[in-house]
């Protein structure tokens, strides 16, 4: 198989494998567990700072989750996932694909806090408390901007939906999206999608997240 997907279960690895379902393409996945394994030398040749995603297509091998996003949308999409030059929606489309990140990377702050940061006395309740609350305002963009729509595009369903889609499932883990009513829907019609079910857990996995919801300290 020359397309081969390299995957953490819950990871930021979960965009590219829930867009690879999405458009239907044959790929062999190679799912790892989230910890010091992905340290191995073998591994750090597919990806040199030991993360997930690490995606290979033939010779071209691609680390960053927007990158393969664009790349898979440019090769292979079958006419609905892509906004390509010139296309009306096409800056719309960019900035979308660039603000999962801007999501992910409190999730993945609170995530090292909560979960990678063993001991207690190690973790920093402030660190937690802006973190979540900087989580929060970079959802509400995501839930102003889906008032009256279904997706992010007016448009419909596309690639960065997957991105964002992601980046909220994720951020579910530590804010409550009950104060975000158009963004808690949003998550709603992704989680129905056939190819975001093919790309969740099976049921006797280890899961990144173990817990459905993760409080900052102090709070009840």
């Amino acid at each position: 198989m020359s397309r081969i997907l390299h995957h953490c279960h819950q990871a930021r690895s979960m965009r590219s494998l829930w867009l690879l379902h999405e458009i239907g393409l044959d790929f062999e996945l190679v799912t790892h567990p989230f910890g010091p394994d992905l340290y191995k030398p073998e591994y750090l040749r597919q990806h040199p700072l030991g993360r997930v995603p690490s995606f290979t297509d033939g010779a071209i091998t691609l680390f960053e989750s927007g990158a393969i996003c664009e790349y898979l949308c440019e090769q292979y999409d079958p006419g609905m996932l892509w906004r390509w030059p010139g296309h009306e929606e096409r800056a719309e489309w960019l900035q979308w694909l660039h603000y999962a990140e801007t999501i992910a990377v409190h999730v993945a702050n609170l995530t090292q806090q909560h979960i990678v940061i063993w001991e207690d006395k190690d973790r920093s309740p402030l660190v937690m408390k802006l973190e979540a609350r900087r989580l929060a305002k970079a959802i509400a963009v995501v839930e102003a901007a889906l008032e009256g729509r279904r997706y992010l595009l007016s448009s419909g369903f596309s690639a960065v939906d997957t991105g964002v889609g992601y980046s909220i499932y994720a951020a579910q883990h530590f804010t409550d999206l009950s104060a975000f009513p158009n963004v808690a829907a949003y998550l709603a019609h992704i989680e129905g999608r056939a190819a975001f079910r093919k790309a969740l857990p099976p049921p006797d996995a280890t899961l990144l997240y173990a817990r459905p919801f993760y409080a900052e300290p102090g709070s009840r």
